[in-house]
């Protein structure tokens, strides 16, 4: 997914380079397991295929948002409904038949949330990353998700430490599409979207090549395992804010002002090792997934953007707000979109209209801010 390769392009490992690569996911998922438990091993090797099929397959959600708003390309995002589509089969009905163990992507929908998915549109086509994309492309050697990653961190901590203050703007009682009626409801607003897409389109793009048929059907299957193993759906802004937690609990900040941090639920986590953490185990998975696919392809250290100094700073702007806006909008493209819907939540449809819209905005911005230099 990066697109900072080197100049003289990437030079594939050879076959010891390639067996050291998939020796050492193994020893760290071998390794999680023996430390934190079976489970959590587990999860770091879902997370590494997350990693993997993105990097591998050039499967992203801004890039095909851009290609569509741009250039009327539907392809990336079929795929992304195709993904959605084949969790939703299996996922709604698992959902309603193991209410006490498996947990939905559900929230509701509310003025913050509207405005935090508009401001995360716009944001994610400034770095060309989601909470997914810009975990991927940093792996892989992106320097401007590089910068844009930690601040995102820190972005997620602060949005999630007064989230309880926005949500008192006013929120609509949760709606969550279950059963069989919600599970053909959910298939069929996807099949309209794609119809739109479709329609809206130039002629011929809608047909998706090899690769995406796989990667939609490799993330689905990803996501699925991720919601039965770790008892709730594919996430991604979670884990980033408890890092960013965790450093300023080390550095002696008191977090006893926020409604969030200091629930005992959170105060337990932030005590708790990073290696049981659910989201931040598929997250540093789908960090070195995609570090060890550029590995692989000898594509990592990539030549830096020769970017102006404030498309650096609307990059660590930008990070700061994706992280911020997507605690108050319930997830990112991820948790909020991918998961969401597939789950049945409504507002997983209300997050893809607000970021859309808020993504064509981003995307006019770019050219002002310097973010269409060489990249």
């Amino acid at each position: 997914m990066t697109d900072t390769m080197a100049a003289a392009g990437p030079v594939p490992a050879g076959p010891g380079g390639k067996s050291l690569l998939l020796g050492a996911a193994l020893f760290a998922v071998c390794a999680v397991a023996v430390m934190a438990g079976a489970r959590y091993g587990l999860l770091l090797a879902i997370g590494l295929g997350f990693g993997i099929a993105l990097e591998g397959l050039r499967f992203g959600f801004a890039g095909p948002w851009r290609a569509m708003i741009l250039r009327r390309e539907p392809a990336g995002l079929l795929a992304q409904l195709l993904a959605i589509g084949l969790v939703a089969i299996v996922a709604i009905p698992l959902l309603a038949a193991h209410p006490a163990e498996l947990a939905g992507a559900h929230a509701p929908v509310g003025w913050s949330m509207v405005g935090g998915a508009f401001v995360f549109g716009i944001c994610m086509q400034l770095v060309l990353g989601c909470g997914s994309g810009t975990l991927v492309n940093a792996g892989s050697g992106n320097a401007v998700a590089a910068v844009a990653l930690p601040f995102f961190a820190v972005g997620s901590f602060l949005g999630a430490y007064n989230i309880d203050w926005w949500n008192g703007f006013g929120m609509a009682p949760l709606v969550v599409l279950s059963g069989t009626g919600g599970l053909a409801v959910t298939l069929a607003g996807l099949a309209a979207v794609a119809l739109l897409a479709v329609w809206f389109g130039v002629p011929g793009g809608a047909r998706l090549p090899r690769r995406l048929w796989i990667a939609a059907a490799a993330l689905a299957g990803l996501a699925l395992l991720n919601l039965v193993v770790a008892g709730q759906p594919w996430g991604v802004v979670y884990g980033l804010g408890l890092w960013a937690a965790k450093g300023a609990v080390a550095m002696g900040a008191d977090l006893s002002g926020s409604a969030f941090w200091s629930a005992p639920a959170q105060v337990e986590r932030l005590r708790e090792s990073l290696l049981t953490d659910v989201t931040s185990l598929t997250n540093i998975g789908m960090i070195a997934g995609a570090v060890g696919v550029s590995l692989w392809r000898g594509g990592l250290g990539s030549a830096v953007p020769g970017l102006p100094a404030k498309a650096w700073i609307a990059a660590i702007v930008s990070g700061l707000l994706l992280g911020y806006s997507s605690r108050l909008a319930f997830g990112c493209n991820v948790g909020a979109f991918f998961s969401g819907i597939s789950t049945g939540s409504l507002h997983g449809w209300v997050w893809f209209v607000a970021a859309f819209a808020g993504s064509s905005l981003g995307i006019r911005l770019r050219p002002g801010l310097g973010l269409e230099g060489p990249r």
